[in-house]
């Protein structure tokens, strides 16, 4: 089957969607958000940065890579290893796995200002543990938020009211159906960088937890994360990072370490076990035991294979430390699209950490643009769009062959600058850039 045509996964789809409202779980794995009528939506099997489709076509991922988990690569055979031997031994029993005791002691040691430790395996699920554990040890309910959190009901009460508080930190517009609304004006938004404006927050309000990414797309500015800090506690507020994204991505442990800043909680995703679900939330003792004055429990959160896959990919980290070079090679990819932009005047702009780069165009057609790049890129075998979530597995040489096939798109895009229809090159419809255009 050639690349980039309607295969066994397009038509999987169009069942699940029949099946399952929204097609999946994730909305970032939508084909709609990538290529719709066209993206090969499943996979049969993934290894370092390729991935194979239910056709057996392969493709290099130069995409979101498991939505950042994979930072390792696909299927790292040391913590496969692991956790095919841990399945050996029952992955879960009436007693406790052994191995939570010891992922609690090494991310603790990572981290000497936190005393304890709490696990799940969404990161959703994690947020929703800290907030609740905060809440508890403030005796107080109101949050200031930052960022991107889950999709729990305290995160989205943020858009009850005037539906707009979401919108620099989610998705515009998204509707929060299904939330209760007396959580109204319990979850309130400030920018990042913005100090005076979360200062102008917690002088206003009750504020009990401010909870934000340490950095999603800029890196802080003036003191900013200082300041946030020296603000938390002055007030007595718990002050929360949400490293799920951003942790054990460019260094060791949680970005907060690069920037000097130390939360009185922090919750842990995604690259934490490269590719297993496991997800941790650490904290100071004296707001960690507040969990017992709660309930906060669940079955699936004591199985086995998280915390192996946890301590396994640790220990891959400790030995191999990839962070320099995926920073690097995040770097070249973000000077490489500046370089392509500038040879063909196109005006383009770039953000995020040098391990989850992005670009845009700035231009009406910025959405179309994207699509007619994994347009393209689909038929030169690569899963491609605006952004690269970097791994270990992106060497000179794949990145190479990235750009290669990605020149001629930006000279069409050029062209379509200059007056060409760019609905003429695309195949199917515009990808999606909003929640509401996929229900």
């Amino acid at each position: 089957m050639d690349k980039g045509q309607i295969g066994k996964g397009q038509r999987l789809w169009s069942r699940a969607k029949t099946l399952i409202p929204g097609g999946n779980m994730l909305l970032s794995k939508r084909p709609e958000m990538f290529l719709p009528d066209l993206w090969p939506a499943y996979y049969s099997r993934a290894k370092g940065c390729r991935v194979w489709d239910l056709d057996g076509v392969e493709y290099i991922d130069m995409s979101i890579m498991g939505v950042g988990a994979n930072v390792l690569g696909y299927a790292h055979p040391k913590v496969d290893e692991a956790v095919r031997n841990s399945i050996g031994s029952g992955n879960l029993a009436t007693l406790n796995a052994p191995e939570e005791v010891a992922l609690a002691e090494r991310l603790v040691g990572l981290h000497p200002w936190a005393d304890m430790a709490r696990f799940a395996r969404t990161g959703g699920e994690a947020n929703a543990i800290a907030i609740r554990i905060a809440r508890a040890a403030a005796g107080r309910n109101k949050v200031a938020i930052c960022g991107y959190h889950g999709w729990h009901d305290w995160y989205l009460a943020t858009n009850l009211g005037d539906g707009s508080g979401l919108d620099e930190h989610l998705l515009p517009g998204l509707d929060p159906a299904g939330v209760p609304p007396e959580l109204a004006g319990s979850v309130l938004p400030f920018r990042y960088n913005d100090f005076e404006g979360l200062q102008a927050l917690v002088e206003a309000h009750d504020i009990a937890v401010i909870k934000m990414e340490v950095m999603r797309n800029h890196p802080p500015e003036n003191g900013f994360l200082r300041k946030v800090r020296e603000l938390a506690t002055a007030h007595g507020v718990v002050l929360i990072f949400d490293e799920c994204t951003s942790g054990f991505r460019q260094n060791l442990g949680g970005l907060h370490k690069v920037f000097r800043v130390e939360p009185d909680m922090a919750v842990f995703g995604k690259a934490l076990g490269n590719g297993y679900g496991i997800t941790a939330v650490l904290g100071r003792r004296e707001i960690m035991e507040a969990a017992q004055s709660t309930f906060i429990s669940s079955t699936f959160w004591t199985e086995r294979i998280g915390p192996v896959a946890a301590l396994a990919t640790l220990d891959v980290m400790e030995a191999e430390n990839p962070f320099d070079e995926i920073v690097k090679t995040g770097d070249a990819i973000t000077r490489q699209w500046h370089e392509l932009a500038e040879k063909y005047d196109l005006a383009l702009t770039t953000s995020g950490l040098p391990s989850l780069t992005g670009f845009a165009f700035a231009s009406p057609d910025n959405l179309a643009y994207k699509t007619l790049i994994t347009q393209h890129m689909l038929e030169k075998g690569f899963l491609a769009a605006n952004a690269v979530y970097v791994s270990a597995a992106h060497t000179p040489e794949v990145v190479a062959a990235y750009f290669e096939a990605l020149e001629p798109v930006f000279a069409l895009i050029r062209q379509c600058e200059q007056g060409r229809d760019v609905t003429t090159l695309l195949k199917g419809p515009v990808c999606h850039g909003g929640f509401s255009r996929l229900n």
